[in-house]
């Protein structure tokens, strides 16, 4: 290839590569219309666990990272399809959200209620709206956030700390 078909080539993938990766991380995410018991039922209906919901906000750089470095992938994305629907909520939102119990709040007032305080957090709920954990905080690593999606998925998540889990799955794969 000449130089300068190489550095056209170049140019052309430096000109579509950020547009790429700002999408990328969305589809991690299934569209949703806000209720969550809908939303249960249809993982259930394709065989999952249940759902994952990330709470995150636009401005958020931990959030941001989080996307562009594990969420974006699409190991990630085939790792979680097979166990939860993932969703996200904008922590500072206002799109109606219906929870499990059937009470209807904006994004930002049913963050409060479900107790999260901080970004990036996920929840991973049973179909039937039990809340199986709470994973506080970005996870950066691939690898140790699709880890998360199995120690949940895997029931670990009922009798060992998540550390516990990985710790456990790094002397497994040592040996």
């Amino acid at each position: 290839m000449s130089p300068r078909r190489a550095f056209a080539a170049l140019a052309l993938l430096l000109l579509f590569a950020p547009a790429h990766a700002a999408d990328g991380w969305e589809r991690f995410f299934e569209p949703s219309l806000g209720d969550l018991r809908a939303e249960a039922a249809e993982a259930k209906k394709d065989g999952g666990k249940g759902l994952v919901v990330m709470y995150h906000f636009e401005e958020c750089p931990y959030c941001e990272r989080m996307k562009r470095e594990v969420l974006s992938r699409p190991e990630v994305q085939a790792h979680y399809r097979k166990a939860f629907r993932a969703l996200a909520i904008d922590t500072r939102g206002s799109q109606e959200i219906t929870g499990f119990s059937g009470k209807t709040l904006p994004e930002n007032e049913f963050t409060r209620a479900a107790g999260v305080r901080a970004t990036p957090t996920f929840q991973f709920y049973a179909p039937d709206g039990t809340l199986l954990y709470t994973q506080g905080g970005a996870i950066y690593d691939p690898a140790e956030f699709m880890l998360l999606g199995d120690y949940v998925a895997s029931g670990a998540h009922r009798s060992a700390p998540f550390t516990a889990y990985k710790r456990n799955r790094q002397k497994q794969r040592g040996s």
